[in-house]
């Protein structure tokens, strides 16, 4: 197999924007917003999942507002920054340092999910993605993206072709047939437990 070569979002991300973002990304209003969104959607897995898979875990935000809600549960994180991963390695989670691509699991997961990362990667890697997110799920996937119903490129912070809005849910669920949507939601940037205009999707095999 030939070696999987970088993209230039993935570069964007494993280099010193992405170190510069960790300092964004520790807001304690986040965490307990992050509450309040994993409560919610796992109000709808009839209990916690026992195992979980962050694809973009960063810090771990999302993961630490998971073990909050669900103590046993088995968290692992798939992060690309290096800087990152030691954080990540330090609060106890099971990381894997690498781009979503380069990532070798031979393990499954209760509950694989993404939040705001979907939404940085090259285009050209979303199918391949979305086959490595149904293939690693026992049987959760959730998907927490901007959305768009068709796809747009929008700069960030200055950057283009940094930032990608479509309907990521959509298209999973038409590669994917058999997958049912379980529930959707809106996080909305100005509400009681605010998120960044995040629509998440649970999806369900």
């Amino acid at each position: 197999m030939p070696e999987k070569k970088s993209t230039p979002q993935e570069e964007f991300w494993a280099g010193d924007f992405g170190t510069d973002y960790i300092s964004r990304n520790r807001d304690p209003e986040l965490l307990a917003s992050n509450l309040h969104l994993f409560s919610e959607v796992f109000s709808l897995t009839d209990s916690a999942p026992g195992s979980i898979l962050e694809l973009g875990a960063n810090i771990g935000m999302n993961l630490k507002a998971i073990k909050l809600l669900s103590p046993t549960s088995e968290c692992t994180a798939i992060e690309i920054n290096p800087t990152a991963c030691e954080i990540l390695k330090a609060q106890g989670f099971e990381v894997i340092e690498s781009s979503i691509l380069g990532a070798e699991l031979e393990r499954q997961f209760d509950f694989v999910f993404s939040k705001g990362v979907l939404i940085h990667l090259n285009p050209e890697q979303l199918v391949e993605t979305y086959r490595r997110m149904f293939e690693w799920s026992i049987r959760f996937i959730l998907i927490a993206e901007y959305y768009n119903p068709t796809p747009i490129t929008i700069p960030y912070r200055g950057n283009a072709d940094k930032l990608f809005k479509r309907d990521f849910a959509g298209e999973f669920m038409n590669l994917y047939p058999n997958v049912k949507l379980r529930q959707c939601g809106f996080a909305y940037h100005r509400g009681a437990f605010p998120q960044d205009d995040i629509t998440w999707f649970l999806l369900e095999k």
